[in-house]
Order: C-alpha cells, then sequence, then structure tokens
C-alpha cells in the first residue's frame, strides 16, 4: 500500500498543509482499511510533527488557519485510536483537539470531537459522561441538520445504557426523522458519512442495547450488507450479538460461517471485540446447537489479537 511521503519536523509555514494532507490519507486509509492499518500512520506523524505532542497552550501564538489544522489531524487521530481499541490514548487526543479547535475558533471540529467522545464514554459504559459530552455540543443557535442528527444519536446509545427504553426509543427515532429533513448548507464538512445507512444502523444498535431483538435485527441486517466505510463492518458485529440475544441459531451460524475467514482482516478493533465477546458468550451457551457452539470456538480463533495487548472492555 502506498502512501505520502514519512512526516519530518517541518517549519511552521508548512504544518497547515503538511496537517491536511495527513488528514485525507489517515480518513481514507481508515475508510478502506479500517483503524489498524491506520495506526502505524499516526506512530509516524506523532514522532515528526512535534505539535501533536506540545500542550496546547504553548501553540497559541500560530495562526488560527494552523491551529484548525492541528485540530482536524488530533480529532482523526483520536477517532482512529478509539476505532483500534485505545481509549485512553483515544480520549487524551480527543482532550487536546478540542482545545486546539477552541483556540483556532473551530466549532464544526469541535462539535466532531465533543460527538466523538460522547461516543467513547458509552463504549465504556459511562452514559452519564456521554450525555453530557453530547449537550455541550449546544450553542446559540439551532444546530445544522446532521450536527442535530448525530447528537440524537448519542443521546439515545447512553439513554439505552442507563435503561430508559422509551427515552432512547423517542431519540433514535427523532434522529431517523430529523436525518429526512436533508443536510442543511451550515453542516459541516465532516458529515459526510452521516448517511441512511449509518442511522439505520445506530437505529438497529440502540434497539440491540435495549433488547428488542425483533426490531433490532431486521435494521442491522440492513445496514451491515450496505456498502460504506470499514468500519460499518460494526453492525455486522452487533448483528450476530443481537442473533444470539434472540437465540437465532440458524441465522447466527449462517453469519459466522460468513465473517470468520475474513475476521482476520477487519480492523476495527470495536468490531472484532464485539464478536470476541459474542463468540465467548456462545461457545458457552449449553443451549446452542453444538454446531453452532464449534463455529463460535473458529470465529474466536480467527479474530485478531488487541493491538494495545487488552483485554476487552466491557459491550
Amino acid at each position: 500500500m502506498t502512501g505520502p511521503p514519512r512526516p519530518r519536523p517541518t517549519a511552521s509555514g508548512a504544518l497547515t498543509p503538511l496537517a491536511l494532507t495527513a488528514v485525507e490519507h489517515l480518513v481514507a486509509l481508515d475508510a478502506a482499511h479500517g483503524a489498524t492499518a491506520a495506526l502505524p500512520a499516526v506512530r509516524d506523524l506523532l514522532r515528526n510533527i512535534p505539535e501533536l505532542a506540545a500542550a496546547p497552550g504553548s501553540l497559541h501564538d500560530r495562526d488560527a488557519e494552523t491551529l484548525a489544522a492541528l485540530a482536524e489531524l488530533c480529532e482523526v487521530i483520536g477517532w482512529i485510536l478509539f476505532d483500534a481499541g485505545l481509549d485512553g490514548p483515544a480520549h487524551r487526543m480527543n482532550t487536546r483537539a478540542l482545545a486546539l479547535a477552541e483556540l483556532s475558533g473551530d466549532r464544526a471540529t469541535a462539535r466532531l470531537v465533543l460527538l466523538n467522545d460522547s461516543m467513547l464514554h458509552t463504549r465504556a459504559g459511562r452514559p452519564r459522561a456521554a450525555l453530557d459530552s453530547a449537550a455541550r455540543v449546544a450553542g446559540p443557535r439551532p444546530l445544522p441538520t446532521l450536527v442535530a442528527t448525530l447528537v440524537l444519536v448519542r443521546r439515545a446509545h447512553a439513554e439505552a445504557l442507563l435503561d430508559r427504553p422509551r427515552e432512547a426509543d423517542r431519540l433514535i427515532a427523532r434522529a431517523r426523522s430529523r436525518f429526512l429533513d436533508g443536510a442543511s448548507p451550515q453542516d459541516p464538512p465532516w458529515a459526510w458519512w452521516i448517511d441512511r445507512a449509518e442511522l439505520i444502523g445506530h437505529h438497529g444498535w440502540v434497539l440491540a442495547r435495549l433488547g428488542d431483538w425483533d426490531r433490532a435485527i431486521p435494521l442491522l441486517h440492513e445496514a451491515a450488507t450496505a456498502p460504506g466505510p470499514s468500519y460499518r463492518h460494526l453492525f455486522t458485529a452487533e448483528l450476530l450479538a443481537a442473533l444470539t440475544g434472540a437465540r437465532a441459531w440458524r441465522d447466527a451460524e449462517e453469519l459466522i460461517a460468513e465473517l470468520a475467514p475474513r475476521a482476520g482482516s477487519i480492523g476495527s478493533v470495536r468490531t472484532t471485540e464485539t464478536l470476541a465477546r459474542t463468540a465467548v458468550r456462545l461457545r458457552a451457551c449449553a443451549k446452542a446447537p453444538a454446531n453452532l457452539r464449534a463455529a463460535a470456538a473458529f470465529l474466536l480463533e480467527s479474530v485478531p489479537p488487541h493491538p494495545g495487548g487488552q483485554d476487552c472492555p466491557a459491550r
């Protein structure tokens, strides 16, 4: 795989185009091959661009354009670290991205960072912190359509973790409805990935968190079979978890047969961790057919190890 030249320490004037080129490269790499494939490029950037490790306050004399480019790069790095299962470094990079975005006055990037951190808190089982991060996105003016849609999605996941099914259901339905209004001229460029398949997948995922298998499974199946970026393999993993929860044994076995041969190439650690947890649960389930338990054991062997050598976090 080819990519841009390895970054070198650079003068301030060349930092903005370097950061923006790195953003484009990382986004393309992540969309095509997943977060783990992008980790080597992230490490190169962190080694060779000292501003990515500098205290944000020490960069206050840089121009707004440079600070905004650095904020955007830190946001993308934070997302990749998150999807690679490195939650602690991801949160620290989010904190840096937010500080740089605020220094530069880049409200659009600041909002995305807050929404990313809301997702991270939900993954870590901190739904109240997730709600707090999502609440900070609001401003004095109404939010653009796609940004408002994503806020509702993040809130719905957090409410589902708090076991508030009526509120979670209401919020995700509002998100689907708001999305139908269409993107507004004020929506930021980063909102390109908020499309119908993304919303359907999150709708199914929220319902799965609530144990509403009959409604969750068709939505997750639709999202899992739609074309899209590599990280959307997560909806397939959530589909398998939902089929297991519903005890749809035959469908679960068929999905494992499709997934296992390519599990080693999945670049989203969030996805492979979800697959591994479901496989462990199935392998130990006495009520599951023997063939399914054997398939689950094979899936568990096929899933790549965590790049940080960590145990799987709680779902």
